[in-house]
């Protein structure tokens, strides 16, 4: 873990292809923090409000999602070998980790009972570690993916109890209950990175290479969506991640693979697809993957 002190020439810009913009949305009004991955190393930033790079850290291995608990210490999973989940602080000290058997983990989330749960390649399967690291549920996960690099992306556990798997191969997101029984599905995405169960009982679904957000009904109407069309100049060309703010907006990450050097890296987009503002710095970075406001 390295830190970093210099200002960072970022373009935080609001847009004009019919955005209502004023002077206060030419910045975000909280830090971001995301994953580089792609060409650039593979590292943890953090910038702050005025876009000031206020902390780094190194992973082990290949990472691309992350959390950041309450106690502001950062949960992430790593994929190289070994693979498993580590927790750290912001000095970079490792307060917590779990050591996985299977060949790859992407995914993880921070659960409200304290325990963490993992999404497993190979098998695929969402498996609960509790404090001491020790397993204490294993949920089997339905793919036809044969390779495990792409079984499944990331994984939620709802309020219910079940599970939601974004199954990235496979292009499909899928509700399971604990003993891993299909209760709801939805086919047809591309490179399916996450998959959120929103209040309203909908689910929002960052769709990759399909370059949109969806957000689908329990019966898989799209009740709302966000394409490369409606905003031809951020040059989205795989939607990596995406966030509900506090404001009801969406903050998307855009994962410019194959890109470089062109377009937003992250925008924020309102309920009627006005982009309030984009961040872009290629001297900085050259992809991204996960990106999230940190209030």
């Amino acid at each position: 873990m390295k830190a970093s002190s210099f200002l960072l020439a970022v373009a935080l810009t609001p847009l004009l292809h019919g955005a209502s913009a004023t002077a206060a949305d030419s910045s975000p009004g909280h830090r971001l923090m995301f994953f580089e991955y792609g060409k650039g190393p593979n590292r943890l930033i953090e910038l702050d409000a005025a876009g000031k790079v206020i902390w780094e850290h190194k992973p082990p291995s290949i990472a691309v999602i992350f959390q950041v608990l309450p106690n502001g210490n950062v949960l992430y999973a790593y994929g190289g070998k070994p693979t498993g989940v580590r927790e750290v602080t912001r000095k970079g000290d490792e307060v917590w980790s779990y050591v996985s058997q299977c060949p790859q983990v992407l995914g993880c989330e921070r659960l409200r009972n304290g325990n963490t749960l993992v999404a497993e390649q190979g098998p695929c399967q969402a498996v609960e570690v509790d404090s001491k690291g020790r397993v204490t549920r294993v949920t089997p996960l339905k793919t036809t993916e044969k390779g495990y690099h792409l079984q499944v992306r990331n994984v939620h556990k709802l309020p219910n109890g079940n599970i939601l798997a974004a199954h990235e191969g496979e292009g499909a997101v899928r509700e399971v209950d604990p003993v891993g029984a299909l209760v709801w599905e939805y086919t047809g995405v591309e490179n399916a990175g996450d998959a959120q169960r929103l209040p309203n009982g909908n689910t929002l679904i960052s769709c990759g290479t399909q370059k949109r957000v969806l957000e689908v009904t329990r019966d898989k109407k799209i009740a709302w969506e966000f394409t490369a069309a409606d905003a031809p100049d951020l040059n989205i060309t795989w939607v990596s991640s995406v966030q509900r703010l506090k404001n009801g907006n969406l903050l998307v990450g855009n994962f410019l693979r194959g890109q470089e050097g062109k377009g937003a890296h992250a925008f924020e987009v309102t309920r009627d697809k006005k982009v309030i503002w984009k961040w872009e710095d290629h001297s900085l970075i050259q992809s991204l993957t996960t990106v999230r406001a940190v209030d």
